[in-house]
């Protein structure tokens, strides 16, 4: 069955309906999702679910979560790897959609449904290999054992930013491992949602399986969402959003001592030595900062740059962050298309006369593009999109607001350091610790960086985006709790450890009590030796 209808008023327009035990459901109130390129552009009409629904849904999953369980684990990855080849077939429809639904360049939409396609192809062979161990005992006739098992039914809530890889990264692990799903997708992005959830099932899931929700956040369906863990229906959150709200989860969480996943927020840095190739760190600082219209968690927030250098790299970057070609993002001719919404938009002006205020200065003044642009490079509708041209703040220093506090669009800091010392220091300087890079020819430098920077992922001579199916991600501090999302490292989160004992000795047997005793040794020798030892 499916989850979404055609408008007959809209006919480009999807109708969703939420999928709450296997079959599709609609409520009284819906949401729109609209071209950021194109506000005129309705691409999904979402529900708005309401707390008994979202209940409803924690309940159908916990049921179904048993039997998923129950069938070997190899079974559950084919199934998965049945995903990735569907996710294959529909690349470049999926990828068409995200770029219209979310704004997202048609070259990175591709990319990030690729992602999802690694990810579905690791996780198949991961099938195979959710070791346990054996362990020797202490005892004679006794077999010791580990097994990794379920958490439960896992609450999923995902940012619009990327629609196909973020929930890629949380349900794909998340059943692998035996568990149930109830996703709340961003309202960004909700057509996109609907459309994955379309193939998850189309692979073979059970369709009451992983249930989808609709909704806004605070007040609304993900908070109703968090609310089942307090009413013991949801044993796992899987969060990817803001550090005000990941507190927020924790909270919740800890009282109910549970460990959730949170992938969090970012101010990442990007440092530049005074031997590093210069035209190769301005090609990096250019996509760090301004890739995805600069609405990464890993988007670059503070260039810190050696002295010596600085004068060459500013007026490179500059030159290239002139000429950066704005515009529809279905368009293969851009370097970054609209903001996905108003409110990051309006979030990114405010910024301007925040840097102003703590006295930095505008190497670069982005402006919102309207019908009275004159920006040369746009190919947009500038009427009715949410665009905006690059900032760059100059004599930034990381006491200033702007240094500190992560901005989810088209802007970055530089930050102006003498040596290695200072320039480490001052990309440890902020709260966060998700993303970051150094640009060195130094191998000895590479190894102090990597080292010494608090930061969850670290690239050098490359930039603080992208990331691999097969690699472990997420960060430090404000950015996150300790978890990780990818690779066998995202396993430890949706499963918990059991360990067995089985006693084969035919007697009750006392661990650290029945243990064979071995005799004292012998030391005489020993003070026999003189004080040359021989």
């Amino acid at each position: 069955m499916d989850s979404r209808a055609q408008s007959d008023t809209h006919p480009h327009t999807l109708i969703l309906r939420n999928w709450i035990a296997g079959k599709p459901e609609t409520t009284g109130s819906s949401t729109e999702s609209r071209n950021p390129g194109d506000r005129d552009d309705i691409v999904a009409l979402a529900p708005v679910t309401g707390p008994d629904d979202v209940r409803r849904a924690c309940e159908a999953a916990k049921g179904a979560q048993g039997r998923w369980a129950a069938r070997p684990a190899p079974g559950r990855a084919q199934i998965l790897g049945r995903l990735g080849k569907l996710l294959t077939q529909r690349k470049e429809a999926l990828s068409q959609f995200v770029s219209r639904e979310m704004g997202k360049p048609i070259k990175e939409a591709r990319g990030s449904v690729q992602e999802a396609i690694d990810t579905a192809e690791f996780f198949q062979s991961e099938g195979r290999r959710l070791y346990g161990q054996t362990v020797p005992s202490e005892l004679p006739n006794k077999e010791l054992m580990t097994y990794r098992r379920p958490v439960g039914v896992v609450g999923v809530i995902t940012a619009g930013n990327f629609p196909v890889a973020v929930p890629s990264w949380k349900i794909i692990p998340a059943l692998l491992c035996g568990n149930a799903v109830v996703w709340k997708p961003s309202d960004d992005a909700p057509g996109t949602a609907a459309l994955f959830g379309e193939l998850l099932r189309a692979a073979g899931l059970p369709p009451d399986l992983v249930s989808i929700v609709y909704g806004g956040g605070a007040g609304s369906t993900g908070e109703h969402l968090i609310d089942q863990v307090d009413a013991g229906l949801l044993q796992k959150i899987s969060f990817t959003g803001s550090t005000a709200v990941g507190r927020k989860i924790g909270e919740v969480c800890g009282r109910n001592l549970q460990h959730p996943s949170l992938e969090l927020g970012g101010k990442n840095p990007l440092v530049v030595l005074a031997d590093a190739d210069i035209d190769l760190a301005v090609d990096g600082a250019l996509w760090s900062s301004f890739g995805t219209a600069g609405q990464r968690c890993t988007s670059c927030g503070n260039i810190i740059v050696d002295g010596s250098v600085m004068d060459e790299f500013r007026e490179k970057l500059l030159a290239r962050a002139k000429t950066l070609r704005i515009g529809d993002a279905r368009s293969a001719d851009i370097d970054y298309g609209p903001m996905i919404n108003a409110r990051f938009l309006d979030a990114w002006k405010a910024q301007r006369q925040v840097g102003l205020d703590d006295g930095a200065k505008l190497l670069l003044d982005g402006h919102t593009i309207d019908k009275n642009s004159d920006y040369t490079h746009f190919s947009g509708n500038a009427e009715k999109g949410h665009y905006a041209t690059p900032r760059i703040f100059d004599a930034v220093t990381m006491n200033m607001a702007i240094a500190q506090t992560e901005c989810f669009g088209p802007t970055v800091n530089l930050v102006t350091v003498s040596g290695v010392d200072e320039a480490i220091a001052a990309a440890n300087a902020t709260p966060y610790g998700l993303s970051s890079a150094i640009y060195t020819q130094d191998a000895h430098l590479m190894h102090r960086f990597k080292t010494e920077i608090s930061a969850g992922m670290t690239s050098i001579n490359n930039s603080t985006t992208g990331a691999e199916a097969h690699l472990p991600f997420g960060g430090n501090g404000w950015s996150g709790n300790g978890t990780r999302e990818s690779g066998i490292w995202v396993i430890d989160a949706y499963t918990q450890w059991q360990c067995v004992n089985v006693d084969l000795n035919g007697q009750l047997q006392l661990a650290q009590m029945d243990t064979e005793e071995l005799p004292e040794p012998q030391l005489d020798d020993w003070d026999a030796l003189d004080s040359s030892g021989k």
